[in-house]
Formats: C-alpha cells, sequence, structure tokens
C-alpha cells in the first residue's frame, strides 16, 4: 500500500549529539537524577567540569547522555536555556520503571524515537521510510543522503555513515556485533526488530511483538492520531502502513495489528472502538480530543 504524504517526511532533521554510543541502561535515569524535581537545570549540568564525576562516566558519554534524555522526550530545553525533566521522565523514574526493567520501556523509547523522532533522524527514516524487508547500511545511507540533498540540508558523509551506524548498532544483540561492553547495556537490543545477516546487512522482524504492552499500542496510536489526522475515524490500513503509524514503526504485520484494534475498545475504556462493516474496518474516535487522563492510564497500563 502507499503511504499518505501527511507523515512522509521528518519535521526535522538530526544526524549528531550521540558521540557514537548507543543508548545504555541506566543513562535516563542518570539524567533524570542530576535534574532539580522543580525549577530549571543551567545548561552547564552537562558541561561543568564536575559533571564527568556527577555521571560517572567520560565527557563524551556524558555530551550522549544529554543527547539521548532530549531525544527520548525525557529531558526538554528550558526558557532559560537550561534543562527541565519532563513529566514523562518523571512519570517513569518516580513510579512506573524507575531502572527501565519493565519491557514497555524499551517500547516505549523506541516509539520516541522512530515514531515522533525529535532528534533521531535516521531512526525516523528507517523504520518509516526503508520499505524493503532487506537492506543493508549502505542503503539507508544513500536513501537519507538523497533527501538531505532535495531538502538542501547539508551534512557530511562521515557524520551520516556514523549515525547510521549508531542506529543500527542499537538494536543488535552481543552475539551479533561481537562487543559485549557497546551492547551489554543497551536498552533497545531487546526489541526484536532487526536482524543482521551479516556484518553490512539486516532484516527487519515483522510480525506479533509479544512485549509490546495493548496499551503502548493505543498510546502510541494517540499520538500518531494527533500528530496526521483531524478525522474521527481512523482506517486500517493507515494504522498498519502510513508513515510514522504504530504498525509501521513497531513493524507489526496485518494480523497482528487486527488484534490490536479489536482489542482497543476495552484498552481505552471505551474512548477508541473497532469497526468493520461492508468491507470497510476503521479505528473510531468516541470522544472530541485526546485528553491527557486517557494518555496517562494507557502509558500507566502499559506497565502493569
Amino acid at each position: 500500500m502507499q503511504s499518505s504524504t501527511s507523515n512522509a517526511n521528518p519535521s526535522s532533521l538530526h544526524f549528531s549529539g550521540h558521540e557514537t554510543f548507543p543508548l545504555r541502561q541506566l543513562w535516563l535515569r542518570k539524567a533524570y537524577e542530576n535534574l532539580p524535581r522543580s525549577g530549571e537545570a543551567p545548561k552547564s549540568v552537562f558541561a561543568s567540569e564536575d559533571a564527568i564525576v556527577r555521571f560517572g562516566v567520560g565527557k563524551n558519554m556524558v555530551m550522549s547522555i544529554r543527547h539521548w534524555a532530549l531525544a527520548c522526550g525525557f529531558l526538554a530545553e528550558g526558557v532559560n536555556g537550561g534543562y527541565v525533566a519532563t513529566s514523562l521522565a518523571r512519570k517513569i523514574f518516580e513510579g512506573l520503571d524507575p531502572y527501565l526493567e519493565h519491557p514497555a520501556s524499551a517500547w516505549l523509547i523506541h516509539w520516541q524515537l522512530a515514531g515522533i523522532g525529535r532528534k533521531s533522524t535516521t531512526w525516523w527514516w528507517l523504520f518509516n521510510r526503508i520499505p524493503q524487508q532487506n537492506f543493508d547500511r549502505e542503503a539507508i545511507f544513500q536513501s537519507i543522503k538523497q533527501y538531505c540533498l532535495e531538502t538542501r540540508h547539508k551534512i557530511s558523509d562521515s557524520t551520516l555513515r556514523r549515525d547510521v551506524d549508531v542506529c543500527l548498532s542499537s538494536y543488535q544483540s552481543r552475539s551479533t556485533t561481537g562487543s559485549k561492553e557497546d551492547v551489554a547495556e543497551s536498552v533497545l537490543a531487546e526489541l526484536p526488530l532487526i536482524q543482521a545477516t551479516s556484518s553490512n546487512s539486516f532484516t527487519f522482524v515483522r510480525g506479533p511483538k509479544k512485549t509490546l504492552p495493548d496499551a503502548l499500542f493505543a498510546f502510541a496510536l494517540i499520538q500518531y492520531w494527533e500528530q496526521t489526522h483531524a478525522t474521527a475515524v481512523l482506517p486500517f490500513e493507515k494504522i498498519v502502513h502510513d508513515y510514522g503509524s504504530p504498525g509501521r514503526v513497531f513493524k507489526l504485520d496485518d494480523n497482528s495489528v487486527g488484534e490490536r484494534v479489536h482489542a482497543i475498545e476495552e484498552v481505552t475504556r471505551g474512548a477508541l472502538v473497532w469497526t468493520d462493516s461492508g468491507g470497510i474496518r476503521q479505528v473510531n474516535r468516541r470522544v472530541e480530543k485526546f485528553d491527557t487522563a486517557l494518555i496517562d492510564s494507557l502509558l500507566e497500563a502499559s506497565f502493569e
């Protein structure tokens, strides 16, 4: 199916900041612990001379922690040029999953990077704009480079290649990378999304994702809906295939999405309902707008 153009391209382009380090298990918590519970932390929280001691990692890793916290939506830039913890970070670290041990945390982070894509263009591009089941590093690089040329976005080949490498290594296990140190704490490596077939070739793992909670699927569906559609109905084909949709970002097949949307009414407590009449399959919105209480309840239910 041809995807719609409603969310066909990333809202902005960003290819650096991680210092070539994939996101590790406790890095987002480290960022949160170094921010005040209220108010704004100064910009120097990640740049001062004592940051290395406070974070317990090297200078480049401190910068990487800052990048990932921003990219995952756990950290935001404050009005005075500093940083503040987001409500999402507070919910996760103050109750739902303080050490990011629940499977829902990895899926949530993947959604933030590949579904929302604030500062993770390669993640968004890989999971939305690479249609082939099998692909290699060069295919991703050339695809993004061509888009940058078309949009007149200046990016060096070396920077883009490094970003592609970090993205792919984030989803690989120790056995496929051969490096225990870099992947041992990778948050995304546990997700069944990308399988390496050689050092440069990969395949998407499509199908049911048993560790993906129904509530988190609904959480992502609502965010996608808000970003791309103003209508009260969402066709099944868009949920499966559209750029930025949960079906595409989570690499779910038709049957797997079908099972999720059949349960959507119960999961959302009637806010969304699935209908299949006369060959028209769609999810209907029964509420005028998606309020914060509904979104928060889905996030909380994802960690039950």
